[in-house]
């Protein structure tokens, strides 16, 4: 006789919830980037597991068990950044003084703000009429955490000023990434992956190629000034789009970043 009830106890439901709170602040911290479709493969290759070894193919099982059985060290290696920056986020979220349900969810409640481009705009105008170098990165879905903790935190409210206070080539921390997260500059000084493009001009220097790096890894956009030829580009996605007017910036920054923009 089969048994149609299934038998729920009190630490069943608070096990279902544990994994469930887990799944989705590692969703929230590789959504994004490049690992989610890595995640999506694996989940997948998970279900087709768990099917054929209810179909009792034994065949395809013996196959799937081997896959299975690697899969926790691919993990390890594929998502190591990720782990790591799960990790962080947990670890100095649960170390804090100041803990609350809403800071659980503060990361989705941020995502209906939207960036304040003008002052990034004006600022990035100043820094290539004087020459100053600059790299500053814009987040949209990714919070970048692993990025910012390399760097000094700032969290102000974004103003061209502080732009350009930043990159002056007397701070301390003009030498880095400035990045924004919504309407704040989250953290300056902040180190990002380099691209390994063979195929990029000889003429671009280590901005150019940390500006890529970011957009290759994440689904952030970075704006890169010049410090030689006073040239503004903006890297999206591996992208590089070089000699761009005020015009032509502010056009993608409210394209982007405004309204019901694409990182919503």
């Amino acid at each position: 006789m089969i048994d149609l009830f299934i038998k729920l106890r009190f630490f069943d439901v608070v096990d279902i919830l544990l994994v469930s709170y887990l799944m989705y602040q590692f969703y929230i911290l590789i959504r994004g980037t490049v690992a989610i479709n890595i995640f999506i493969a694996i989940f997948i290759i998970y279900i087709i597991w768990l099917v054929v070894k209810a179909l009792n193919m034994e065949l395809l099982t013996s196959i799937m068990n081997q896959v299975v059985g690697v899969g926790m060290i691919a993990l390890i290696i594929v998502f190591q950044q990720e782990i790591r920056r799960f990790l962080v986020y947990m670890g100095s979220r649960y170390l804090s003084k100041s803990i609350s349900l809403n800071k659980v969810f503060t990361l989705a409640l941020d995502e209906n703000k939207t960036v304040n481009t003008a002052p990034i705009v004006e600022a990035c105008m100043r820094m290539s009429e004087s020459g100053t170098g600059a790299l500053i990165v814009i987040a949209r879905k990714s919070a970048l955490e692993v990025f910012i903790q390399t760097g000094d935190l700032v969290n102000a409210e974004t103003s061209a000023r502080l732009l350009e206070t930043i990159f002056f080539k007397n701070s301390p921390l003009h030498d880095g990434a400035a990045i924004i997260i919504r309407d704040k500059i989250h953290a300056a000084r902040c180190v990002l992956p380099v691209s390994d493009n063979p195929n990029l001009p000889p003429n671009f220097g280590m901005r150019h190629r940390a500006a890529l790096g970011i957009t290759e890894n994440t689904d952030a956009l970075a704006i890169i000034v010049s410090e030689e030829s006073h040239e503004i580009s903006v890297a999206d996605a591996g992208v590089l789009t070089h000699s761009l007017t005020k015009e032509d910036l502010s056009l993608i920054l409210e394209r982007e970043f405004t309204g019901s923009g694409s990182y919503m």
